[in-house]
């Protein structure tokens, strides 16, 4: 199975999102994610057997139960792996300090479940954003990101991890689909 734990933003904050890149998504031959789609990774579990399952959710839950509900919003943007030559367009997160090490030790707290229960996991660095687009090659997106930069959507509570299943090519025009398995709530 191919898994990801996110944070999900509320369903305004997803609603004001997509309602600012509606009416600029036929600017650019980007391919858009769909407002379905917005979250933030936290840990990506590319091939995980199914009987690790089980114990992935047990563990998923012990760390949502150590962590408190902090707010955030959808704010500003960036892409990957620069400006210049993006593959990815993103929109970050306003967080402050205390947001922002809630946010690293809820993504830390996640790999450390999935490595736990036997699961190998995406080793890169943990760089919190909501992806907006893939781009089919390195693309100048210096507009786009200043654009995003005057973007700030409504506070959000991170209040609970989501689980998700990720079927790649199985959605609308190729897109993945994604099903959710788990939502497990901090402090439960």
């Amino acid at each position: 199975m191919r898994l990801f734990v996110a944070a999900v933003p509320s369903e305004e904050a997803v609603e004001h999102l997509d309602a600012f890149l509606d009416v600029r998504r036929s600017a650019a031959p980007f391919r858009w994610a769909s407002a379905e789609q917005f979250h933030v990774t936290l840990s990506f579990l590319a091939e995980v057997e199914e009987r690790r399952l089980d114990d992935l959710v047990e563990r998923l839950g012990r760390a949502a139960a150590r962590r408190t509900a902090f707010d955030t919003r959808i704010a500003g943007g960036g892409a990957f792996p620069n400006a210049r030559r993006a593959r990815v367009l993103w929109a970050g997160l306003d967080l402050d300090e205390q947001g922002r090490t809630d946010l690293d030790r809820l993504a830390t707290g996640c790999r450390a479940a999935a490595n736990r229960a036997g699961i190998v996991v995406d080793g890169q660095r943990f760089r919190p954003h909501v992806t907006l687009a893939r781009l089919s090659h390195p693309t100048e997106v210096s507009s786009w990101v200043q654009l995003l930069d005057a973007y700030a959507g409504p506070r959000w509570p991170v209040d609970r991890i989501t689980l998700v299943a990720s079927y790649l090519g199985e959605g609308p025009r190729g897109r993945p689909r994604y099903e959710t398995l788990e939502e497990l709530w901090f402090g439960a």
